[in-house]
């Protein structure tokens, strides 16, 4: 009687196992390392430009905001004023 095993090719050994991890390796493990530091250089480089502008350390964007800020309530004196003319035109 022959066995079954040599009709399906016999099972693979040493050499054939050592080959598929070197693939899987390559496809599965390479692509996730390089996705994993992609997220890892983002996660840290977010965090880097979050510090400076949480801790108040000023820069041009604080600038900008200061300015906008400064225009806006000038503009809503302006406004205020213009308000209060109209009133007083009224009455």
């Amino acid at each position: 009687m022959v066995p079954l095993a040599l009709a399906f090719g016999g099972v693979p050994g040493g050499p054939e196992l050592v080959i598929v991890l070197i693939i899987a390796v390559l496809l599965f493990g390479v692509p996730l390392v390089l996705v994993g530091g992609a997220v890892l250089y983002l996660t840290t480089r977010s965090d880097d430009g979050s510090e400076d502008g949480a801790s108040g350390a000023g820069g041009p964007d604080a600038e900008r905001i200061a300015e906008l800020e400064a225009e806006v309530e000038r503009l809503r004196e302006k406004v205020d004023d213009g308000a209060h003319e109209e009133e007083g035109e009224r009455a």
